[in-house]
Order: structure tokens, then sequence, then C-alpha cells
């Protein structure tokens, strides 16, 4: 049940970000979701894409530092207090959240919130038990 992300390592250089989606574009590949984290000298790139292995074979070619990271997608209603459901399964069993983003699904109006939890095993066996909308890699990628 886990998403595979591109982590994908970016200079803070003019044009780097294009270049870059430019390469993902030509394969032909569709973006799902998009993060993007930076310090002062690079940034990181977070995707969620229809096909992160080909993405990251091309990318690394052309000596790009990419890394797959395995996430969790989860479907939450689109309304206040949705995202608080699913911390709240977290928090009240004592999984720590690394990292999340989110987007909105146009199809069924439902959020997705894409999580990198520092158990990723526990922290899925709990979003079950807790009733959690988890999403599949093939949803993800066909939305």
């Amino acid at each position: 049940m886990y998403v595979d992300q591109l982590s994908i390592f970016l200079e803070n250089k003019e044009g780097r970000m294009l270049n870059t989606l430019d390469i993902i574009e030509n394969l032909g590949v569709n973006i799902r979701a998009l993060s993007i984290a930076d310090t002062s000298e690079f940034g990181i790139l977070r995707l969620i894409v229809t096909k992160p292995h080909e993405v990251k074979e091309e990318l690394e070619k052309r000596n790009y530092i990419v890394k797959i990271t395995k996430v969790l997608a989860v479907s939450i209603s689109d309304e206040p207090g949705g995202l608080n459901t699913i911390l709240r399964i977290l928090d009240k069993n004592s999984i720590n959240l690394e990292y999340l983003y989110a987007f909105v699904e146009q199809k069924t109006y439902h959020a997705i919130v894409i999580l990198k939890l520092e158990d990723m095993t526990e922290g899925l066996k709990i979003l079950k038990e807790g009733n959690a909308n988890i999403i599949s890699p093939e949803e993800i990628y066909s939305i």
C-alpha cells in the first residue's frame, strides 16, 4: 500500500526546476503531487508521478541525485478538520510524522494527503485500524 515518492535534490540555480520538469514532461509522465523544501543552497523536490522508476532512471543519467521513498497516500474529507482525523489517529498511537503534503482530488472531491512517517509499517497498521482510507499506488498514479 505504499506509494513511491521521488525526492530530487536541486541546486538553487535559475532554471533548474524548469529543466527538471521538462525532462519529466518529455518522458510523457504526469505529476500527481508536488512539494518543494529549500535551503539556501539546494532544494528537495518531492514528487508523486505516474512512472517513478522511469523518471528516476532518466534523471540519474543526467547526474541528478534522486531517491525513491515509500510514503502513504490517504484520502480524507475535504472539509475543516479533515486532516485532523488522520493526525489524531497517529498522535493517539505515538506515530511521528516526518512531513506531509496534500492536494485535492477533483473526481471525488476528497483531499489526498501524502504522509512520511517515522515508522511506516506501524503507521500503516494504525491508520487501517482507524479506518483511514489508504490509497493504493495504482489509484494514485491513475488520478
